[in-house]
């Protein structure tokens, strides 16, 4: 099961495979540290995938960097200001070449929000790759940390219909927002239309993770990794 993490438009969510998400990235100069399984290589590898796309071209040979499965996703930015132009992933664990491969390709080409993704923007592109690790069921909705946790909340909308939605664990910091604004953003973004009360709050099914990341920014050269 997937779900979106955009911190900047309300996106409604289901129980389909994979669902939109907003990606975000650290600023420049940042070394790649404490990092287990997230590679650079896995920031090439998405690249000639979509560069291979675009061209009409055989798919990149199988990579060399691990191919255990995890939960991932890939977001693509365009421009100095990395502005969003695609993200989707998965909360199913899939082994991370042909997990990596689908979804540097969904992202690209089939997030909802956006147009396809062309060759002429190739040369202002940057992808990150976030693998999500350390699921862990909540105490209640505010048993996580702003900056730490990514979160998944299941809830119940005003016609009893269950729904889910996430935000990856950079959003929070990115919007400025504590926990309890992230908490009602992502309820209306997973399609609770009516007030937020702490009784709705209290409702929420929580589940927080944690993420390793790595962007690649192609017109700088460069990697910065979380």
């Amino acid at each position: 099961m997937a779900a979106g993490c955009c911190g900047t438009k309300k996106q409604k969510l289901n129980n389909s495979s994979s669902v939109p998400c907003n990606g975000s990235v650290l600023q420049n100069g940042t070394q790649i540290r404490n990092s287990v399984i997230v590679k650079p290589e896995m920031g090439f590898f998405c690249f000639d995938v979509l560069y291979c796309q675009l061209h009409q071209l055989d798919p990149p040979k199988p990579p060399n960097f691990s191919n255990e499965a995890f939960p991932l996703f890939v977001t693509w930015t365009i421009g100095k200001d990395m502005r969003l132009r695609g993200c989707i992933g998965t909360f199913n664990a899939m082994q991370l070449h042909a997990g990596l491969r689908e979804y540097a390709t969904t992202s690209a080409f089939k997030d909802s929000r956006f147009n396809p993704i062309t060759r002429d923007e190739l040369p202002r592109l940057h992808v990150s790759v976030s693998i999500l690790r350390h699921f862990e069921d909540g105490v209640d909705y505010l048993d996580w940390e702003v900056g730490v946790h990514g979160i998944r909340i299941e809830f119940h909308n005003e016609k009893g219909n269950k729904r889910t939605a996430t935000y990856l664990p950079d959003v929070a910091t990115e919007q400025g927002w504590d926990q309890i604004q992230t908490i009602d953003s992502l309820l209306h973004k997973g399609g609770y239309k009516g007030l937020v009360t702490p009784d709705i709050r209290r409702s929420v099914k929580l589940t927080r993770y944690q993420s390793e990341k790595v962007t690649y920014t192609s017109d700088m050269n460069n990697f910065i990794a979380q």
